[in-house]
């Protein structure tokens, strides 16, 4: 395989794959329509790399857009979907919405690979496909039952991925990921939510006086102490996970689906501690209530993953929150000037 589509190709995962990508001499074309995303990050991973991509401002919601990208790039071997509508909290308030984007988005996709004769794609889901699980650590194996529209629309997308392949004979690697965090080691890229719905970005920015406090949502979970447990990974393991996906559909013929994950879990509260001796001051926090849609605790089993695809998290904790800080203290204000 040589050329590749990244949708939502500007995004904070995607920018990570897509440096990794570059490194073993893919030619990206990537597609985004900047509703959570910025042209900056493009531009800085190609500083970053030496190379050029293609790029498309597209929306998978247009069709015609969308075909226009595989008119314009008639050789593209595999796609890597990653666009989607993230938030937990977000997907409960605004389940239309999310279930319209995550949902015809895909269906849009996997109509123009049809038509254009693509045939492998590595799918961006999610440990939320589990929901609430009852034994940890999660296998690939376990019963899939979701606790919020984000993971439903996960899964719905996973299962027509999975549909489609049977009747096309495509090939389709799935992985869930488990918690990305961290930001690459020069600082140039990383997570940039407007308002975070995730963890660590919310840390960093009260760490770095942007926020007050951060919103610590229960601490009566049944946990060793009371606060979510989570399991945590490297922006740039997952990155790389994305590139032994690729290398596996160059060499295997079906449907996988993966555990991104260390198999390690952390609390909120032990996150925000590791943080706070990261930057150097306490990060001030406050205990509220659950927020809806939410789980006490979930870890993944990364044995069939380092088993099937040779992949394993490299990264430790001091890794994840040194790089986050690393990346917040050189961008303030993310990718806007």
């Amino acid at each position: 395989m040589k050329k590749i589509l990244i949708t939502g190709g500007a995004g904070y995962i995607a920018s990570h794959t897509n440096i990794e990508l570059l490194k073993d001499d893919y030619e990206l074309v990537l597609l985004d329509n900047f509703s959570n995303s910025c042209m900056e990050s493009v531009k800085r991973v190609e500083d970053l790399s030496s190379k050029k991509v293609s790029f498309y401002q597209a929306d998978l919601l247009n069709q015609d857009e969308l075909n226009n990208v595989f008119e314009q790039e008639k050789d593209i071997d595999a796609v890597i979907h990653f666009a989607a509508l993230k938030s937990v909290g977000e997907s409960v308030e605004k389940p239309l919405d999310y279930y319209k984007n995550n949902i015809s988005g895909s269906l849009n996709l996997y109509r123009s690979m049809q038509k254009y004769g693509v045939s492998n794609i590595v799918f961006s889901s999610s440990a939320t496909v589990y929901g609430d699980p009852a034994e940890i650590p999660v296998k690939e194996s376990a019963p899939t039952s979701c606790t919020n529209p984000y993971g439903h629309t996960k899964l719905m997308m996973e299962q027509i991925l999975l549909d489609s392949a049977k009747a096309y004979d495509w090939n389709v690697v799935i992985l869930r990921y488990f918690n990305p965090v961290g930001a690459h080691e020069s600082g140039r890229i990383g997570e940039d939510p407007e308002y975070p719905a995730n963890l660590l970005p919310f840390v960093s920015q009260v760490a770095a006086g942007v926020r007050e406090k951060v919103m610590v949502f229960g601490n009566d979970w049944d946990t060793h102490d009371g606060t979510g447990v989570r399991d945590y990974i490297h922006v740039v393991d997952l990155a790389q996970a994305h590139v032994k996906s690729i290398n596996k559909l160059e060499k295997s013929t079906g449907s996988f689906i993966y555990n991104i994950g260390t198999g390690q879990g952390y609390s909120v509260l032990e996150m925000i501690t590791a943080f706070s001796q990261a930057c150097g001051q306490e990060v001030p926090y406050e205990v509220g209530p659950r927020r809806a849609g939410d789980i006490g605790e979930v870890m993944g089993d990364p044995q069939k993953s380092a088993k099937e695809l040779g992949w394993k998290a490299q990264y430790k904790l001091k890794d994840m929150v040194e790089s986050a800080w690393k990346w917040q203290s050189m961008n303030p204000n993310g990718y806007r000037a």
